[in-house]
């Protein structure tokens, strides 16, 4: 498989599609959506396709990304306990000044808003 890895990639080159293999070599699923905040220069995280369903791996979890694989940090029986994107959204600090008028009233910030619209892509 070495050889058919293609180049080192960072994240924001990382093709839906994409093959994604567990520590030990196993096909866990293919790269559906990589979840990031691009102008941070965040990496959340990929969203996999597999044969159980849509599955989320961490960041944490992910190694090395090439051009044709991603190689994840936990083997095979780490990965089929991944669990479902649907669950309960990041929790992230907002300051003061990002507050807006209306969002204070109802203790949403447009930042808030921001970061969940492009975490469930809406």
């Amino acid at each position: 498989m070495e050889g058919e890895r293609g180049e080192r990639i960072a994240y924001t080159a990382l093709a839906r599609g994409t093959p994604v293999y567990s520590s030990d070599g196993d096909l866990v699923g293919h790269v559906k959506r990589v979840m990031a905040v691009p102008e941070k220069d965040i990496f959340d995280g990929l969203i996999l396709s597999t044969a159980a369903g849509e599955r989320f791996v961490d960041a944490p979890e992910t190694g090395e990304m090439w051009e044709n694989a991603v190689l994840l940090k936990i083997d095979a029986e780490e990965a089929r306990r991944l669990p479902d994107p649907g669950g309960n959204p990041a929790v992230m600090s907002v300051g003061p000044d990002e507050v807006s008028e209306r969002g204070a009233r109802f203790g949403i910030s447009r930042a808030a808003k921001r970061f969940w619209g492009r975490m469930s892509g809406r």
